[in-house]
C-alpha cells in the first residue's frame, strides 16, 4: 500500500491521534478530511479483521485507487481554475490595449458621420465579383458599387457618404450588403462593421467593448483589429 505515503505528515499525525482515542484539530481540505476518514476506516478494517478471513488485497488496491483518483480530480480542478484565472486576466490586458484603435465584428451597421462611414466583409474564398449594397434607415438603396476581385478572408471599405446621383447624404445610421461571386457560383460573405474601442468593461462571460454608435461588443467576437 505505497500509495498511502500521499497523505502529509500533518494527515497522518491526526490518523493516528484519532487511533489511539485523541484529537487534534487542523484546517484540511474535503478531499483531505476523506482521505482521514478513509485510512482512519481502512486501519480500523485492518486491525479488527478475522485472521483467517484476511482482507483482499484487490479490494484494498481498488479503494486506494478511487482514493486517489479523487484527489487527482480536485488537484486538476485547482490547476483548471488557476489557467482560467491567468487566462482572464490576460485577456483583460488584451482587451485594454486595443483602447482607441478599430476593430472588425459581424453586423451590417454602417454609421455615417462627416461624410465618412467604413464597413468591411469576410469572404469564404476568393471571388471575381463583390458588390456593395448600401440603404438608408427606411431600407431603400442609396448606394450600389462593384469592388472588383477579392482573396479569400477579411477586407474592408470605405464610403463618402454620397448616393448614387453623387448628392451627399445626411449623417446618421445606414445599413449594408455584399454579394460576391466566383463565375456563377455565390460565394459566402459576412458583412462586417468597423468600430472604434473607446472603453472595455467586465462582463460575467468575459470582456465587452464599447463601440460607440455600434453599442458593445464581446472580445472574443473581435475578427481583426486594424
Amino acid at each position: 500500500m505505497a500509495s498511502v505515503t500521499n497523505t502529509t505528515s500533518t494527515n497522518a499525525a491526526d490518523l493516528f491521534a484519532s487511533l489511539n482515542g485523541t484529537t487534534k484539530s487542523s484546517s484540511t481540505s474535503a478531499t483531505a478530511d476523506m482521505e482521514n476518514r478513509f485510512l482512519t476506516l481502512l486501519m480500523t478494517q485492518i486491525k479488527n479483521q478475522d485472521p483467517l478471513n484476511p482482507m483482499d488485497n484487490a479490494a484494498v488496491t481498488t479503494q486506494l485507487a478511487q482514493l486517489n483518483t479523487v484527489n487527482g480530480i480536485e488537484k486538476l480542478n485547482t490547476t483548471l481554475t488557476q489557467l482560467l484565472s491567468g487566462y482572464n486576466e490576460t485577456q483583460g490586458l488584451q482587451a485594454a490595449g486595443i483602447i482607441g484603435k478599430n476593430v472588425m465584428v459581424a453586423g451590417n451597421t454602417l454609421p455615417l458621420s462627416g461624410s465618412k462611414a467604413y464597413g468591411g466583409a469576410l469572404l469564404e474564398s476568393a471571388a471575381d465579383t463583390v458588390t456593395l449594397t448600401i440603404k438608408d434607415a427606411t431600407g431603400k438603396v442609396v448606394q450600389t458599387e462593384n469592388l472588383g476581385a477579392k482573396e479569400a478572408g477579411s477586407f474592408y471599405f470605405s464610403w463618402d457618404g454620397k448616393d448614387a446621383s453623387g448628392n451627399a447624404l445626411a449623417d446618421g445610421n445606414y445599413t449594408f450588403a455584399v454579394e460576391a461571386k466566383a463565375g456563377s457560383s455565390a460565394v459566402t460573405a459576412t458583412a462586417m462593421k468597423i468600430g472604434t474601442v473607446s472603453a472595455v468593461a467586465r462582463s460575467g462571460t468575459g470582456f465587452v467593448l464599447d463601440l460607440g454608435a455600434l453599442g458593445d461588443v464581446a472580445f472574443k467576437d473581435v475578427q481583426q483589429i486594424l
